[in-house]
């Protein structure tokens, strides 16, 4: 069972990495690792060390419970948890995300405004 949880951070990993367009060479240089090790982890040929994790969570931009639990957040706050998906972000997608609330904002004074007869 253990290890079960060992493949799925691997997995997610592994994901993320790809998500970012990173080679395992380009993670393990920014990790200050050999390629081989993260290729050993995310097999789950090898296991990562507490340090090793928090360099992880830091290259692929992610969370420890992203990696280790597969959610952002293992209980959820909905603010919380939108911070933390919009880190996960590049800056491109950010200014999309500000303009897309914004654009909420603005729809829902104008919808407050018309109910309230202001």
């Amino acid at each position: 069972m253990m290890e079960q949880h060992y493949l799925e951070l691997g997995m997610r990993m592994r994901l993320r990495r790809r998500e970012l367009h990173l080679t395992q060479k380009e993670l393990a240089a920014l990790c200050h690792v050999s390629a081989n090790h993260i290729s050993a982890v995310e097999s789950a040929k090898e296991k990562p060390s507490l340090d090793m994790l928090i360099l992880l969570c830091d290259a692929l931009r992610t969370t420890p419970d992203f990696l280790l639990l597969g959610s952002i957040h293992a209980k959820t706050n909905s603010l919380s948890n939108l911070a933390d998906k919009l880190r996960l972000c590049s800056p491109q997608d950010i200014a999309l995300a500000s303009e897309f609330i914004e654009l909420l904002i603005t729809r829902n004074s104008k919808a407050w405004n018309r109910e309230n007869y202001i």
